[in-house]
């Protein structure tokens, strides 16, 4: 059974007050993004499996802890999911990524999937799905969706601000996903933004409209 795990700490949140606030640049919220990305790699990680080698100091050799070898895969959610690749690489430079391209319907608000490239082997990795807004969740269920049904089985989700409908919609149809988030706000409006959240996560990140 999946488990939503909201990510709590000090840098986490200031600076995800950083960018909810309307005069952020779009070079600013971008920075902010990566950090944040980044600083919640560590817990998405933290159950990642190790094993012991022999390596030797400058004074004996000794055993420790090393990753077990293993395939790791970010898939952000074009195009916003974009801004969360670079700071989870910069942690793990040995990740694989590809890409899924859901674009929201604006009059039924539902996603229709027009891109999907991964690396070869992804289905045995485990897989990151990123993209900083989970709101309705009808994103993510398709992107988890779209994965399953090529094989993956070790999935975890991985957004910014997440809307209650939009986690309940996620663990309704995708029980055994773990998502992380780094807040869960009150809820959508009347067009599936949500609110307080942040605005639009893709026209903030590339200055678009």
């Amino acid at each position: 059974m999946g488990s939503l795990h909201v990510i709590t700490h000090p840098l986490i949140e200031a600076k995800l007050t950083r960018m909810r606030d309307r005069r952020t640049s779009s070079p600013e919220f971008r920075a902010l993004l990566k950090e944040i990305s980044l600083l919640m790699g560590y817990e998405i990680t933290r159950d990642f499996p190790t094993k012991t080698e022999s390596i030797e100091t400058p004074l004996c050799r000794a055993d420790f802890p090393v990753l077990k070898d293993g395939f790791f895969t970010i898939v952000p959610i074009l195009r916003a999911g974009l801004g969360m690749v670079d700071g989870l690489l910069e942690l793990m430079p040995f990740a694989h990524v590809g890409h899924i391209g859901l674009v929201r319907n604006e009059e039924t608000h539902l996603p229709e999937e027009y891109y999907y490239k991964m690396p070869e082997g992804y289905e045995q990795s485990v897989v990151m799905v990123v993209d900083p807004m989970l709101a309705t969740g009808g994103s993510a269920v398709d992107a988890l969706t779209s994965l399953k049904r090529r094989g993956c089985t070790n999935i975890r989700l991985v957004n910014l601000v997440a809307a209650p409908q939009g986690v309940d919609a996620v663990r309704a149809a995708h029980p055994d996903v773990d998502i992380y988030v780094a807040a869960v706000d009150e809820t959508l409006d009347e067009n599936a933004y949500i609110v307080p959240g942040l605005g639009d996560a893709g026209d903030r990140i590339f200055g678009t409209r």
